[in-house]
């Protein structure tokens, strides 16, 4: 098994050994940015931790599967951080929302990964 499938195969087991929390479903507002308005459910791993000190950010949308098989990269310049995000669930069409969404600002640009 190549080092690639190990870390999708690992990324899996930490999702389906978490418990996904939505703070921020689709079409509220983002708590310091209000005119920020997530177009798909935003939240995080329970029990996790990112760079930010947060739970490991996910993104999930509405395929019918519940299957990973991509991440965000992202630079956020005002943070002065980097992150990955995890899509769980999501369609063509989300992942290039989500990827909109990362890169619509210039504090912060991101790079999709593809399994």
């Amino acid at each position: 098994m190549s080092c690639d499938n190990k870390f999708w195969e690992s990324l899996n087991t930490l999702v389906n050994n978490s418990q996904i929390v939505i703070d921020r479903p689709k079409g509220t507002s983002h708590p310091k940015y209000p005119d920020f308005i997530y177009k798909l459910d935003y939240g995080y791993l329970k029990n996790t931790s990112s760079m930010d000190g947060a739970g490991i950010d996910v993104w999930v949308g509405t395929a019918d599967d519940k299957q990973i098989d991509a991440i965000m990269v992202i630079i956020d310049l005002m943070k002065r951080d980097s992150e990955i995000k995890i899509l769980i669930s999501c369609t063509e069409d989300e992942k290039e929302i989500i990827y909109r969404t990362h890169n619509e600002t210039p504090y912060m640009k991101g790079i999709l990964i593809r399994k």
